[in-house]
């Protein structure tokens, strides 16, 4: 089981927050890599809050990452590579064109279940 969480506290003017906690034993300071098609991006920090007994993380996005399509960050713990979060940005015209088809394809499955559910109503009723 892992014994740090890292929760997102917001997204704003280009800098991703968030919060890791530690649960373990012992002394603990926390060491993360952020990567974007994996590779590591500069501009992460991570700051002690001792009043609150955590540490406050700060990722800032490098314009050269942000372009059309969904571009994914992974935020690394540096003692095993292991995953502690993730975050995706989502740009682009070809994006509300993928949406829309969805939504499309959404309501057409919806309009049928619809139909089959009158139906079934209509035959078990009469």
């Amino acid at each position: 089981m892992n014994d740090i969480r890292l929760t997102e506290t917001r997204l704003a003017s280009g800098i991703w927050e968030g919060v890791i906690s530690y649960s373990g034993e012992g002394n603990f300071q926390p060491s993360v890599t952020v990567t974007h098609l994996e590779t590591p991006i500069d501009g992460v920090s991570v700051t002690e809050d001792r009043d609150a007994g955590h540490w406050l993380v700060r990722i800032e996005i490098p314009v050269d990452t942000i372009s059309d399509g969904v571009q994914t960050f992974l935020i690394l713990d540096d003692r095993d590579a292991s995953i502690l979060g993730s975050f995706a940005l989502l740009a682009g015209d070809g994006m509300a064109g993928d949406l829309r088809s969805e939504m499309d394809l959404l309501r057409a499955e919806l309009d049928m279940l619809k139909k089959a559910f009158r139906r079934h109503c209509v035959e078990t009723l009469g």
